[in-house]
């Protein structure tokens, strides 16, 4: 075994990282939307499967916490963190509901919803997009290059510049963090 194979991933990882900033439109339009959520009063809400679970916790996690700055919390939650919520909702009306349902209790309108996927295609988050678009909730997307489903069905996708869910996954936290950053300078300076 050589280093070959590890090159070649950090390269494939670090051209995909220099195109995301073809997407920095969409990185800005994605904070500024939030932003305006926050300031208003309103929280933005994460939900993921598998790997991007865990990113929508990371970034809810930024949010309340902190990204850089010493500040005051932001409104956030991830849809992934509630185990009773989850499993009583798989098991009582299916999987493919577990995040709009938990959206019909928390949500409102003027709140944000940001899907996670790597395919785009995950029926669980669009129909909470469509539970989002009933309740006034602005609906992001992130996904992979392709963008499946959700990237159209959505307010506003960034569909970063990868095609594997590892690197997908990679650009979905280099773009979180960029939006956090964003939000927090915005806000707090």
């Amino acid at each position: 075994m050589d280093t070959s194979y590890i090159r070649t991933q950090l390269r494939e990882l670090s051209d995909a990282a220099a195109a995301l900033q073809q997407q920095a439109d969409s990185i800005l339009r994605i904070a500024e939307i939030c932003t305006a959520a926050l300031r208003a009063g309103h929280k933005v809400i994460f939900c993921g499967n598998g790997g991007s679970a865990a990113q929508s916790q990371h970034l809810a996690a930024e949010l309340v916490g902190r990204y850089k700055l010493n500040r005051p919390a932001l409104a956030s939650i991830s849809l992934t963190v509630d185990t009773s919520n989850l499993t009583a909702i798989a098991n009582d009306y299916g999987y493919d509901v577990v995040f709009s349902r938990q959206l019909e209790g928390v949500g409102c309108a003027g709140d944000v919803l940001i899907g996670l996927s790597t395919s785009g295609n995950s029926r669980d988050i669009l129909l909470a997009f469509e539970q989002a678009d009933k309740m006034g909730i602005s609906t992001i997307a992130l996904v992979g290059r392709a963008g499946g489903k959700m990237a159209s069905a959505a307010n506003i996708a960034l569909c970063v510049p990868a095609d594997t869910s590892a690197h997908i996954q990679e650009l979905h936290i280099a773009g979180g963090h960029l939006i956090c950053d964003l939000i927090e300078k915005s806000i707090y300076g």
